[in-house]
């Protein structure tokens, strides 16, 4: 006999399109076992576990997450359909970052935390992922195609929580793709060549949608930006002025 908790979880995980054989390698439980619960057991609803899904639907229970992972899986997140329904979301991290990896993942659980996450690991590189069916509930911005060559519009509801939670928003999007760095330039004081160093932040993506959702929230929280190119294409977006770059440091900072 097994505490109820551990067939709910067991049951979860057959909701999750999960195999037999990987859910009874992770939970020592016979195949034979688990195919008996599922035929016996009623439906499992799984639309009570998603606030989108609710009837009416729901903002998510964790808000602060989710925005600062709206922001993680527009710069450098991907759902990709598996079988069954199953969605996997796939945020790619930089390896040099581990800090940033922790504060995904965590992310990741707050928002869903009835799904695992896991890692895959690559030169460089860490896909902090997670399956579920519900992946596309919480970001509609998934489709076909990549981001930069379609339209990236924000529901209400989203737009609703990146106003509640604009640093946020920002921190994901800086994470994702953005950087901080120290520029440096010299001045001629006194007769006297002198080097000056300051920082300052960069944002680059190819979408304009998502550069414009981001200078949206710079302007909401009183950051100054202005866009610089890279060759012929507007893809940067700086933050240099010294109020603003503090500003930045306080609410994001680099990344570790």
């Amino acid at each position: 006999m097994y505490p109820t908790h551990i067939r709910e979880r067991v049951l979860t995980l057959v909701g999750q399109g999960r195999s037999l054989n990987s859910i009874s390698r992770e939970t020592g439980i016979s195949r034979s076992a688990i195919r008996d619960w599922t035929t016996r057991a009623e439906p499992v609803s799984r639309a009570a576990e998603c606030q989108r899904c609710a009837a009416p639907p729901t903002l998510p229970d964790e808000p602060a997450a989710y925005v600062y992972l709206l922001g993680l899986y527009l710069g450098d997140g991907c759902i990709s359909s598996g079988r069954r329904g199953v969605y996997a979301l796939r945020i790619a991290c930089a390896a040099a970052w581990p800090g940033l990896v922790d504060a995904c993942a965590r992310a990741v659980r707050s928002v869903r935390p009835q799904n695992s996450v896991c890692f895959a690991r690559s030169q460089g590189c860490v896909m902090v992922t997670s399956s579920s069916k519900h992946w596309p509930c919480l970001f509609p911005q998934h489709g076909p195609g990549k981001k930069h060559e379609r339209p990236i519009v924000l529901q209400p509801w989203q737009q609703e929580l990146v106003d509640a939670h604009p640093w946020e928003f920002i921190r994901g999007l800086v994470h994702s793709d953005g950087c901080r760095i120290t520029n440096w330039t010299t001045r001629v004081v006194g007769g006297e060549r002198k080097r000056y160093e300051y920082p300052r932040y960069f944002f680059t993506n190819k979408s304009a949608d998502i550069r414009q959702l981001y200078c949206a929230a710079l302007d909401r929280v009183g950051v100054e930006w202005r866009i610089t190119r890279r060759g012929t294409d507007p893809y940067n977006v700086s933050v240099a002025r010294r109020g603003s770059v503090a500003l930045m440091d306080i609410h994001v900072g680099p990344k570790h």
